[in-house]
């Protein structure tokens, strides 16, 4: 699919972003699911820096495929996503996840996840109008 002229770069950057956006959303829902774990440190990850890793990660060589143009396997864990402790941690304290940072994070990734699933739409309806012709 590297080399289709249809499902580009674009289709792919779109298809990484999802999937960064998913597994933010499951790191700050692990945040809030433990919120009274004493001893608990939030994670999460900065959007743009694991966006940018997945994009420049190139597919591994120990598959084997017999036509060029055949998908990739997909790795589960394909890019290392470490949380790193907020900004806001204090492990002395049973508090030490604040729900007002982790809800403002999840409103801040459904929308990008809600926009990237837009952007993805736009593009499916650019080729559906295509494939009709313009519309004849």
């Amino acid at each position: 699919m590297a080399d289709s002229r249809i499902f580009g770069h674009t289709s792919k950057m779109i298809g990484k972003a999802l999937d960064v956006s998913a597994k933010r959303h499951n790191l700050i829902a692990g945040n809030i699911a433990n919120m009274d774990t004493i001893g608990y440190k939030p994670m999460d990850l900065d959007f743009n820096k694991t966006l940018k890793q997945a994009m420049g990660e190139k597919e591994p060589e120990f598959l084997d495929k017999t036509h060029i143009k055949h998908l990739p396997a997909g790795d589960e864990e394909a890019f290392a996503m470490t949380g790193q402790n907020s900004q806001d941690v204090d492990i002395y304290h049973l508090d030490s996840v604040n729900i007002d940072t982790q809800m403002m994070n999840l409103m801040e990734n459904n929308l990008k996840y809600r926009t990237t699933t837009e952007m993805l739409l736009r593009k499916m309806q650019i080729l559906n109008y295509s494939i009709d012709e313009g519309g004849r």
